[in-house]
């Protein structure tokens, strides 16, 4: 019998995997037949670019890379700036709209206000609104017309460029006129307001007799005393206290009283004196306090005891009346 050829060697033991890894066989494990007949991928490095590192720096010895044959040039960055502020201020627009709106509106108002305040002002100062009528109001014991011709110069001015300081002028020339308002009435009317003096009493002077009002203003000056109105004699003049009692007691009398006395007297505020000339009776009135009261209790007691049957009316304790 042949003997049986002896057994190939057997192959080395593979290395085993550590911690359950899987097992990874090399190229250069595997038989030389084996690696002819299993093709292995190439290797690629991982360098960004021929001739230089992972960094893009160029490795020594390498030849730097050629230069960009189309630079950006100045008029370029320019323009891109330009479109960029472009695109900025469009977009700024976009934003604000509703507020330049609101802003248009506020101004668009604004403008109309202004232009009818001033059309309203040009009208007014225009000859449109000249004054044309001058009508005096309140005058009772003045003479209008003559109130009028003094006012005339006012005629032709515009209503708002009435010149107060010169209608003051003019008036002045009226001593009966305490105080005056003017009022303009479009399109042109000028309204005097006047209220006049009210005279108390005359006053005899080196001159004649003077009219006077309660505050001892002038009002006119007569040879002869003006009728109904009482002759004063009052201590200290015009400007004393006891003056002042006397305009005060007289304005406080009712026209049916006041038109009988016919003279009044004073040396003080408190001893005013008044005379009934009809029935040669006095009354006398004290100081000028609760004068309205005064004159209520003497028209009763006058109404009672006409002046003829009587000589004195004594007020000057109303709650206690005596007629003598």
């Amino acid at each position: 019998m042949r003997r049986p050829p002896p057994l190939p060697p057997a192959a080395p033991p593979a290395a085993q995997p550590t911690s359950g890894a899987p097992s990874r066989t090399r190229a250069s494990d595997l038989p030389d037949q084996e690696q002819a007949s299993s093709p292995i991928a190439p290797v690629i490095p991982l360098s960004a670019t021929p001739g230089s590192d992972a960094s893009n720096r160029p490795i020594a010895g390498e030849p730097f890379p050629p230069a960009d044959d189309n630079p950006v040039r100045l008029r370029e960055v320019w323009s891109a700036a330009r479109a960029r502020r472009k695109a900025l201020r469009a977009e700024m627009r976009r934003f604000t709209g509703r507020q330049r709106r609101r802003r248009a509106l506020w101004l668009g108002a604004v403008t109309a206000v202004v232009l009818l305040v001033l059309g309203t002002l040009g009208a007014a100062y225009s000859p449109l609104f000249a004054v044309e009528d001058v009508r005096i109001i309140g005058a009772q014991q003045l003479d209008t017309g003559a109130v009028q011709e003094a006012l005339a110069g006012q005629v032709g001015t515009p209503l708002p460029l009435v010149d107060e300081s010169e209608v003051k002028a003019a008036l002045v020339a009226f001593p009966l006129i305490e105080s005056y308002s003017l009022e303009a009435r479009p399109p042109h009317e000028l309204i005097v307001r006047i209220v006049e003096r009210t005279p108390v009493g005359v006053i005899q002077t080196a001159a004649g007799f003077s009219l006077v009002d309660a505050a001892g203003v002038v009002l006119s000056t007569t040879q002869t005393p003006a009728a109904g109105r009482p002759l004063l004699s009052v201590e200290g003049g015009t400007g004393s206290r006891a003056f002042e009692s006397v305009g005060r007691v007289i304005r406080s009398l009712p026209e049916s009283i006041l038109t009988q006395v016919t003279a009044v007297t004073a040396t003080t505020p408190d001893d005013v004196t008044l005379s009934l000339g009809g029935s040669n009776a006095s009354i006398v009135w004290g100081s000028a306090e609760d004068s309205a009261y005064k004159a209520v209790v003497l028209a009763t007691a006058m109404a009672a005891r006409p002046p003829a049957s009587v000589s004195v009316y004594d007020v000057s304790s109303p709650n206690a009346i005596v007629v003598r």
